[in-house]
């Protein structure tokens, strides 16, 4: 099976049609997921101890599996944080995987290596850190958070009256889910400040006052978002870590949704104090237009990720050895095995330079404030609160949460559009309302016209 036959020549053309066609093409359909029982029943049993051919497969996938799933580039998918990767990006994560690249160490894969540090200098210029602050890509935002998180812990262990103490960390409860997985994993506690909405200085504060001794002596670290993914706000970054600086406590930023807006102009000073923080998150697949997955972490001093995260063996001595000098990614995140998830950003940012990046940005900040006076001067809907960044939250007047679940079902089905509830918190609990988050350029004016009106 690693023989090269006209069977797989065949194939091979059969693949890169399939990926010109999808790359070029102007319009998609919006799948929907269907039961793992009824897909068994359309393409039957694929994985077989003879093999059902590479034909046969490719068959299956285009005919019906294909059809099965939500293009996260469809201009009217506007659920959760979508993406929409450049064609550049796109055809380069194709060569990305043809190029069997090991990410790991510099030894084996110093060429993509230096394509990823170019686009990850260009991340790390965007938020203000000093000289000789670096990060590296990973899987997303989890994974990121994760290595940021296990960094500071093992930092605030390095004295000796921490090393056997449970680490606490303080965020809010508008914080991303993955913060209280993250850590669940690196096995510390959690203190959720009881704001949705902007955390202040002031309200860290009044949290650290009220604090046991015992919670103070194990607090570690402060998690701050830029860019909470349910409504777009911006924490106080700048009250948040001059606070954490005076009270020696390491300062997380999670910005893997709003981080992309470092880039545009207009919003730039909403993320004034980012350049305190210890570490910073940013997934670049969500609003820097790059493929799944591709996160990033980065660090104010690179050097202590490096004591947390190098994995120590016989086999690896010789990456570290001076004959494979050179910049090695596994050394700063949880992950050993990697591939160059930053490549396709960086050929698209070598292809199309940083001020489309903006401009692309700016259209998706731009279509948020359409969305708001859209709904504004339509009677059935208001907004909820002010669209942020490019996240925009409103209800339909008169509807309960079922109502909101049968219009996504209804929209969904018929290939329409994906657009989600979510909760927001009120005086009287949580409400069930509709929600956009705009990344995608390509998204019309006439597809927020249509999908308000689809409430009507």
């Amino acid at each position: 099976m690693h023989k090269i036959d006209f069977d797989l020549i065949e194939m091979t053309m059969d693949v890169m049609k399939y990926t010109i066609d999808r790359v070029s093409a102007t319009k998609s359909k919006i799948g929907k997921p269907q039961k793992a029982e009824d897909l068994k029943a359309l393409v039957g049993e694929t994985v077989t101890p003879e093999g059902v051919g590479g034909e046969y497969a490719f068959k299956m996938w285009r005919k019906h599996l294909v059809k099965a799933i939500v293009p996260i580039d469809h201009p009217r998918h506007l659920a959760f944080v979508p993406a929409s990767p450049t064609r550049a990006a796109v055809m380069f994560d194709l060569v990305t995987s043809a190029s069997s690249i090991h990410g790991a160490y510099w030894m084996e894969g110093a060429g993509g290596i230096f394509c990823e540090n170019e686009a990850m200098t260009w991340i790390v210029s965007l938020t203000g850190l000093p000289e000789g602050a670096f990060g590296v890509f990973t899987s997303g935002g989890t994974a990121a958070n994760l290595s940021a998180i296990v960094t500071a812990r093992e930092h605030w262990r390095e004295n000796d009256e921490f090393k056997n103490e449970k680490g606490l960390i303080i965020t809010s409860i508008g914080a991303h889910s993955s913060i209280k997985a993250m850590a669940k994993v690196a096995d510390v506690d959690i203190l959720l400040v009881d704001s949705e909405d902007v955390l202040s200085g002031e309200e860290l504060q009044k949290c650290l006052d009220s604090l046991s001794e015992n919670q103070r002596k194990r607090l570690f670290a402060v998690v701050a978002t830029g860019g909470t993914t349910n409504a777009g706000i911006i924490d106080d970054l700048d009250g948040i870590g001059t606070i954490c600086r005076r009270e020696k406590l390491w300062f997380h930023v999670d910005a893997a949704y709003g981080g992309g807006a470092l880039v545009a102009d207009s919003v730039r000073h909403l993320f004034n104090g980012i350049e305190k923080a210890d570490s910073i998150t940013v997934d670049p697949h969500k609003w820097m237009f790059s493929p799944y997955d591709c996160g990033a972490v980065i660090y104010r001093e690179p050097e202590l990720a490096k004591k947390a995260h190098a994995q120590e063996g016989s086999y690896l001595e010789i990456f570290k050895d001076e004959g494979a000098n050179g910049f090695n990614p596994t050394d700063y995140q949880i992950q050993l095995t990697r591939r160059v998830r930053g490549l396709p950003l960086w050929f698209s940012l070598a292809t199309h330079g940083t001020d489309r990046y903006k401009e692309a940005v700016e259209r998706g900040l731009e279509l948020a404030q359409i969305a708001g006076r859209m709904i504004d001067e339509k009677p059935h809907v208001e907004l909820v609160r002010d669209p942020s960044l490019s996240c925009v939250l409103y209800r339909r007047i008169g509807w309960q949460p079922e109502d909101y679940r049968e219009w996504t079902y209804e929209n969904h089905r018929r290939g329409f559009a994906l657009v989600t509830p979510t909760k927001w918190r009120t005086s009287d609990g949580f409400e069930t309302v509709s929600r956009f988050c705009f990344i995608n350029p390509d998204t019309t004016e006439a597809d927020i016209e249509a999908i308000l009106d689809s409430m009507k």
